[in-house]
This record gives structure tokens, C-alpha cells and sequence, in this order.
């Protein structure tokens, strides 16, 4: 059914509010505004009004993705999930597809960057692949990200490392189920914990 636009009001944020008949309709973003040349009194069909709506979604989708890429790296699985709380599957694909063509968006750059800020955080290499996994990246650039940034350091030699810069005095105060407990929340196996906390117990003077 067609619909005439019967008012069109610019809003404080600079968009262009479209009514009809029975009242407000959306909004466009001043590019899709001008670029279509929308005015009062146009008729116009259902499939107008999805197509402008679509072209101006899609422009917002884009300019929230670089809003979010302003303030920190992602994963492309991870800014499409982000999107899709505010857009469709489609219209945040879009988005995530131009943010890739302008170079902004990079699986391999995000995974070695998040790596190396979680080995810093003293997170196990196992734990670092769940988390970047959990971003949905792919699992070849997981391997290689985390292959860089943690080499072929061994697991064990991580955790005595941190119990004696971190851990040593919760040891010496009885607290060994603590430290089993944070060590295992970075990832660590509680196996290869329990051992490393056993040989620093065996080490300890009597």
C-alpha cells in the first residue's frame, strides 16, 4: 500500500525523521536523505520505503562499526555479533565486509594482539585459545598467533614461574587451595598445577 510522507523533521543527532499518515515511519541519515531526495508529499510503495530504510541501516551499520573499531581491535565474528544487537544478519555482514575492504578488520593482526595482551595477563596458552576461539577465530590463525606470541614455552615452566613471583607468600600462609584455584582460572591444567604446587611444597626447608 503506498504511503505519502507527510512530514520530515531533521533530529537533534542530524538525521531525518520520514511520517506518514498514520505517523512516524524511521529515520535517514542525512547521505541517504539527500541522495534519494526525499521530500514531503512523496508517494511512495512498501518497497521504497524497504529500500530506503535498508540503504540507510546499512550506513549507520557502518558508521557504528568504525565507532566500535575507534575504540579497540575485533575479530570480524566478534564486531558481526556486535552488530547484529543493533542491525540484521544481512546489514551487519555489509558492515563487516567494508570494514575488511578499508583494512581495518584483520583475524590474524586481532589474534596476535589479543595473545600477546593475554600472555602479559599471565593467561596459559590454552586458556588464550578458548578466548580466541570464543571470538570466532579461525583456528589456523589461532595456532599462529598463539605459536608467536608463546613459542614453544612450556606450561610448567609458566605456572612456577608465577607461583614464585606471585603465589610464594599465599603458600607460605596455607593457602594452597587458592593459588590451585587462580592458577586454574588462567587456564593452567589441574593436573600440571598440582604437581607444580607438590614439587614447591617438597622444596620448602622443613
Amino acid at each position: 500500500m503506498p504511503t505519502t510522507i507527510t512530514r520530515i523533521q531533521k533530529t537533534r543527532l542530524g538525521r531525518f525523521s520520514l511520517y506518514g499518515e498514520e505517523g512516524f515511519l524511521f529515520s535517514l541519515d542525512s547521505e541517504t536523505y539527500f541522495s534519494c531526495e526525499v521530500e514531503e508529499g512523496d508517494t511512495l510503495t512498501d518497497g521504497d520505503l524497504a529500500d530506503l530504510r535498508g540503504k540507510s541501516d546499512a550506513r549507520k551499520a557502518k558508521d557504528k562499526a568504525l565507532q566500535y573499531l575507534s575504540l579497540r581491535l575485533y575479530g570480524e565474528r566478534e564486531l558481526y555479533d556486535k552488530l547484529c544487537l543493533k542491525f540484521d544478519g544481512p546489514t551487519s555482514a555489509a558492515a563487516v565486509a567494508e570494514m575488511v575492504r578499508l583494512e581495518l578488520l584483520d583475524d590474524a593482526r586481532f589474534a596476535a594482539q589479543k595473545a600477546a595482551w593475554l600472555k602479559t595477563r599471565h593467561k596459559s596458552r590454552r586458556e588464550a585459545q578458548r578466548q580466541l576461539a570464543e571470538k570466532g577465530v579461525d583456528r589456523d590463525l589461532i595456532d599462529e598467533a598463539l605459536d608467536e606470541v608463546y613459542g614453544d614455552g612450556d606450561e610448567r615452566e609458566e605456572i612456577d614461574r608465577l607461583i614464585q613471583r606471585s603465589y610464594a607468600a599465599k603458600l607460605e600462609n596455607g593457602r594452597r587451595d587458592a593459588v590451585y584455584a587462580a592458577l586454574c582460572r588462567r587456564g593452567f591444567a589441574p593436573r600440571t598445577v598440582r604437581e607444580a604446587l607438590n614439587d614447591w611444597a617438597d622444596a620448602q626447608p622443613e
